[in-house]
């Protein structure tokens, strides 16, 4: 069929990776970083540093020979543009914590948590971009009043590769992540644009997940782009019974469902897949902070040291429970709350046996998440586990028993950039009348360990069941 391109602009670089249309072959990559004035990462970014990395990972000729392109990007960024298509100011990117007050105003305004989870599937957070408009709105009101058009960053760079066209598009994954367009009902709430900006504004026109956003006048087709969760899922290749389990500071679990998933009490997020499918999230706010925090409070040095220091203890810890609550927790609504450790005795006092427990209490919290998912009828067969994290032997060896199914490891790749590419062979051969619209390529999984429960299914249940009785007992009802 040819060869397409995909491209990831996260936070802190530009990948692009280009494959082989049919089989999804990675044949040549280029990296970039974004240059950012004065060092480090900043919550407001002049968009053209996106189009110089971009430029710069794409030199010595990478897109030779490229059809069709993909983009993903990084959510929740937001670039205001004025009526001439201007940049109003610089984009205000990430989880960007000026907006909390934005936030709570947000949920008053529109009458609580519940309405909001009706209306668009989510409840406002600091880093969404309804909730910067609505920063913006009282912090910056000249600025404000200028917005004439609402892009997001993947929105931005499809449109810049256009050529700036009249049309401006995004896709059902991009635009569920707003605050202001519903996965439930298809369709933009521009109402809570007006809430949060103070008046109406242009929104990107949500297009299929198999459409093209367009072509350059050299004849190359630029896909509809998507957000990087949403092109990540895609470059896993992940489907029904599959759940991603993502370890970072803070960790997230996602999951594909036939169809969008209202929750009153606001913790999953419900997001749109880049296939057509939906994308159900549910965040923790303690994944692998609190196993930095158990390092330092053990003196070690790294994450391996602690691994493997865990590893000297044996499942449930010797009685040890952490409540692995160190920054509050969002799952359950737990704000204002403190870690807790239980289970204290003469014999679990010993440095191996709080690794370990520090190593469950993490992987509990997120089989929390993982059956909030479950209590709303989502099928789990299968946990992709990814991040730096998933690599070390503490969480292999504990993870398939907590979670109740099997584990897969990917390889490190570029899976937001393969999914971006995956998307751009999808628009292609519809282009060319080679793929249905509804059915992306089958492309080849990602090269992965593979981790069964097996006999330790039982003893890793009954480590859950502790920690879920300790829990209780501590914060009686917080999943209810």
């Amino acid at each position: 069929m040819g060869i397409v391109a995909g491209l990831d602009s996260s936070p802190d670089f530009t990948r692009i990776v280009v494959c082989d249309a049919d089989t999804g072959a990675v044949l040549k990559q280029g990296y970039a970083p974004h240059p950012v004035e004065g060092g480090g990462r900043a919550s407001d970014v002049d968009p053209q540093a996106w189009l110089l990395s971009l430029g710069e990972a794409a030199g010595g000729g990478l897109l030779e020979g490229v059809q069709a392109i993909g983009v993903s990007s990084q959510q929740n960024a937001v670039v205001p543009l004025d009526a001439q298509g201007n940049t109003v100011r610089p984009a205000m990117v990430g989880g960007d914590k000026r907006a909390q007050v934005a936030a709570a105003d947000l949920v008053d305004a529109l009458g609580g948590r519940e309405v909001w989870a009706q209306a668009v599937g989510c409840v406002p957070q600091a880093a969404q971009p309804v909730t910067k408009l609505r920063w913006l709105n009282k912090t910056e009101p000249d600025a404000a009043l200028r917005t004439a058009v609402l892009l997001q960053a993947h929105d931005w760079l499809v449109w810049q590769l256009l050529g700036r066209p009249v049309r401006r598009t995004t896709d059902r994954g991009g635009a569920s992540g707003t605050g202001y367009w519903s996965a439930a009902t298809g369709a933009y709430r521009a109402d809570l644009v007006e809430l949060a900006l103070g008046h109406q504004a242009m929104l990107p026109e949500v297009i299929g997940p198999s459409e093209a956003a367009g072509t350059t006048p050299e004849g190359l087709l630029i896909s509809a782009g998507t957000g990087e969760t949403m092109a990540a899922a895609f470059g896993l290749g992940i489907g029904l019974g599959d759940a991603v389990v993502s370890l970072g500071a803070s960790g997230s679990v996602m999951a594909v469902h036939p169809e969008a998933l209202v929750d009153n009490g606001g913790m999953i997020t419900s997001l749109a897949d880049a296939t057509g499918m939906h994308l159900p999230v549910v965040t923790t706010l303690n994944a692998v902070r609190t196993l930095r925090g158990a390092a330092e409070m053990l003196g070690l040095n790294d994450l391996e040291s602690l691994s493997e220091l865990a590893m000297k203890s044996t499942p449930g810890s010797h009685g040890l429970v952490l409540l692995p609550y160190l920054e509050g927790e969002r799952t359950p609504n737990l704000p204002h709350t403190a870690g807790t450790l239980s289970g204290l005795r003469r014999e679990s006092m010993k440095p191996e046996h709080l690794a370990r427990a520090a190593f469950e209490g993490m992987l509990c919290g997120l089989a929390d998440a993982l059956d909030v998912l479950r209590g709303r009828g989502v099928e789990v067969r299968r946990v992709f586990l990814l991040g730096a994290a998933a690599e070390l032997s503490a969480v292999q060896a504990a993870a398939p028993a907590l979670f109740g199914a099997q584990v897969v490891v990917p390889q490190p790749a570029d899976y937001a950039a393969i999914g971006a590419a995956r998307q751009a062979a999808w628009a292609l051969g519809v282009s060319q009348g080679t793929l249905d619209p509804r059915t992306p390529p089958m492309w080849q999984g990602p090269a992965a360990q593979v981790l069964e429960p097996g006999e330790e299914l039982a003893v890793g249940q009954a480590v859950r069941q502790q920690y879920v009785s300790v829990r209780e007992q501590t914060y009686p009802g917080a999943f209810r």
